[in-house]
């Protein structure tokens, strides 16, 4: 019998870095916010995938609006997120059984495909974990305040979502006290003695963090329309 899968969809952000007044996961994108395309790009995986979506209670009438505006009805579960993505996270895992896999997605990366979703399931489910990453294209340099190092960049791994896990393990890795060097829940997992396990990622699950981004966006689902 096949393990169930959950996906936490955690969508925090402010439009601070996108310097804009509305939160970066409801800026319109290809007709429609960018979260809206997240979840649907977890649907489109399997409509069978449980999918908890993590807002801010200041977001919840927004997204409400949003919703009957677009006409998007989806069977979520979307539950009210904490003072850190850490707590937000948290609060989200409350709501998936221990025998699960879950996988915790940026709710402002849409352009994630059926193949990274359902590879990190895979991974996960004879791992234990599995995190999307990719390899870094430029050349980097470690700097302090009077000295720059050139690093080797095949050495380096920048970090996506998915990240995917086992439920139970995850759970209870968020039960210690939460540390600044938590950035995302590989780090939670490995503070608590769990080895993480990479996959190929994809340069087309960007981020929307920056103006630049929606830009970006925005060409790739054009692209992936025309086929």
């Amino acid at each position: 019998m096949k393990t169930r899968e959950f996906a936490i969809i955690v969508a925090g952000g402010k439009g601070t870095r996108i310097k804009s007044a509305v939160p970066k996961q409801f800026l319109e994108l290809d007709g429609k916010p960018v979260l809206m395309h997240t979840i649907q790009a977890f649907q489109d995986y399997s409509p069978e995938t449980g999918i908890v979506v993590v807002l801010p209670a200041d977001d919840l009438k927004l997204w409400s609006d949003l919703c009957a505006k677009h006409q998007f009805k989806a069977n979520i579960n979307v539950v009210t997120g904490g003072e850190s993505r850490f707590r937000s996270v948290k609060n989200g895992l409350e709501q998936v059984p221990d025998d699960c896999l879950v996988a915790i997605h940026d709710g402002v990366r849409p352009l994630v495909s059926s193949d990274i979703i359902g590879a990190s399931y895979r991974l996960a489910a004879v791992h234990g974990s599995a995190v999307a990453a990719v390899r870094l294209k430029e050349s980097i340099r470690m700097t302090d305040q009077d000295n720059t190092k050139a690093m080797d960049r095949s050495r380096f791994r920048l970090i996506q979502t998915p990240q995917t896990f086992n439920a139970g393990m995850i759970k209870k890795a968020y039960l210690v006290k939460e540390q600044p060097s938590m950035t995302d829940d590989a780090s939670v997992a490995e503070y608590s003695g769990h080895i993480i396990s990479l996959f190929e990622g994809s340069y087309e699950n960007l981020k929307i963090t920056t103006p630049e981004d929606l830009v970006v966006a925005q060409a790739l689902f054009t692209s992936r329309r025309k086929g």
